[in-house]
């Protein structure tokens, strides 16, 4: 973002709006390997030219690894089988499609939410580590926070849990006074002004455009003003 401003020769900017879901083409083509629906290389990098494939990586992990990657980034309760499916599986032949992982996970999921694939969030998760999502959108904030001029708003919407907790998390930080020691003689007034505010509260969409756009339905936008 600082490059492409630079570039232009722009300084600040009025607004900053960061679309955290994956792309459609992404999730509907098969050689991407993002989607259990459609048999494909176990791929699942944003960036094909560079990096680890989920492949790789499940070829080399430690069960524990596994087990840790799918119950923290799918928040999946059935980690434990999971993990310990694939590590059997693939002492029996290689996992190279997603195909043969999401057939491993059905078998290892004991019972999923109704209209839930069993292999959801353990895709979800896999994708998550490989490309190293979470910690590119905790980056990627205090940079867009940076460039708003006074009155610049910041718009993020995501998509499940763990993205929203950290924009939550983030907003609410930068909307709070330093907090001094107490018994400090430093009035409220003295105290440095909060970098952003809050505006309104987290949006989501209604029923009737989760039902026009499905891969809608988990979205949730929350947004901040820049304060000075």
């Amino acid at each position: 973002m600082r490059q492409a401003l630079e570039q232009r020769g722009v300084k600040r900017v009025a607004g900053v709006l960061l679309d955290l879901g994956v792309s459609s083409p992404q999730l509907d083509e098969p050689r991407r390997g993002f989607s259990f629906l459609r048999d494909g290389p176990l791929d699942m990098r944003m960036d094909t030219t560079r990096g680890e494939t989920a492949a790789e990586w499940l070829s080399r992990a430690e069960e524990n690894e596994i087990r840790e990657v799918i119950r923290t980034y799918g928040e999946e309760r059935f980690a434990k089988p999971i993990a310990a499916a694939i590590v059997e599986a693939r002492g029996r032949e290689p996992l190279r499609t997603t195909r043969q992982l999401a057939e491993i996970v059905g078998r290892a999921v004991r019972t999923r939410e109704p209209g839930q694939h069993p292999a959801t969030r353990t895709f979800q998760a896999l994708r998550i580590h490989v490309n190293q999502e979470l910690e590119e959108l905790e980056v990627t904030l205090p940079i867009a926070a940076g460039l708003l001029e006074k009155g610049g708003r910041l718009a993020v919407i995501s998509f499940h849990s763990l993205e929203d907790r950290i924009v939550k998390h983030f907003i609410r930080a930068r909307s709070t006074a330093d907090q001094l020691p107490r018994g400090v003689p430093v009035r409220a007034a003295d105290l440095p002004e909060p970098e952003l505010k809050p505006v309104g509260r987290a949006i989501k969409p209604t029923a009737a455009e989760a039902k026009r756009n499905p891969r809608a339905r988990s979205a949730v936008l929350r947004v901040a003003e820049k304060v000075h």
